[in-house]
């Protein structure tokens, strides 16, 4: 109901009234926009759902590029940055945990990296957390297919590919990114990329360049030799 002042109100002074209305509402809105956006911080911790899982949303950052260049700097100082986490992977998409969905979404989500005329050795790389229902074979097989169909000179290569499609399956999510120099980085682990060359040879004999390894195999066989003339001197 109209007060008895509304009533006389002029047809031009309702219009304004109208008008200074809008303008509240815009700028009430306004207000409310801002203080959300001032809420949200570059970093906020968002729940994984999954054990010893901790999943960081950024605000206006790209996380390939902020990830490259946190482990290209402790690959290049050897400076350890942390105790407490073992490996940081960007996720720059997500989707539903089922084949037709991760299928349909790959279509577009590779296409930056794959879609001709870009091209690109590249792997796949797996891990399911709270999931069982999927099965590694089939989505490695499956994407590896969209990579392929993107471009035919999109070639799969274990030992050190351009590109790692890392898929990570937390409950009912699926969680993509493509990385760079994954080999390298070992494999994004953040305890791993910081030990030199050598320390690395120590704690991992199987990462010894194939010349290195034909040395030892060599300098083995020599001792085996010297052995075994030594054990024919003895019997003559």
């Amino acid at each position: 109901k109209f007060s008895d002042h509304e009533e006389r109100l002029s047809a031009s002074d309702r219009e304004e009234d109208e008008d200074d209305v809008e303008a509240a509402l815009k700028k009430e809105v306004g207000q409310i926009r801002a203080s959300t956006e001032q809420k949200l911080r570059r970093f906020q911790s968002v729940e994984s759902g999954a054990n010893n899982v901790v999943f960081i949303r950024t605000q206006g950052i790209e996380p390939e590029n902020l990830v490259h260049h946190i482990l290209k700097d402790m690959h290049t100082t050897k400076k350890k940055k942390t105790r407490v986490i073992l490996r940081m992977l960007p996720i720059s998409g997500t989707c539903k945990a089922f084949m037709e969905d991760m299928k349909k979404y790959t279509e577009t989500f590779f296409e930056p990296w794959f879609k001709a005329p870009n091209k690109g050795t590249f792997q796949i790389v797996y891990k399911a957390r709270n999931n069982s229902h999927m099965s590694r074979e089939e989505v490695i097989k499956e994407l590896a297919g969209i990579v392929g169909s993107l471009n035919p000179e999109n070639k799969v290569d274990l030992n050190n590919p351009q590109y790692t499609v890392v898929v990570e399956i937390i409950k009912t999510v699926c969680c993509l990114s493509v990385v760079r120099d994954y080999v390298l980085f070992r494999k994004y682990n953040l305890q791993e990329v910081v030990k030199s060359s050598k320390e690395d040879a120590q704690q991992n004999p199987s990462s010894l360049t194939e010349e290195q390894s034909s040395e030892v195999v060599k300098a083995e066989t020599e001792e085996e030799e010297k052995s075994s003339k030594e054990v024919k001197e003895e019997n003559k």
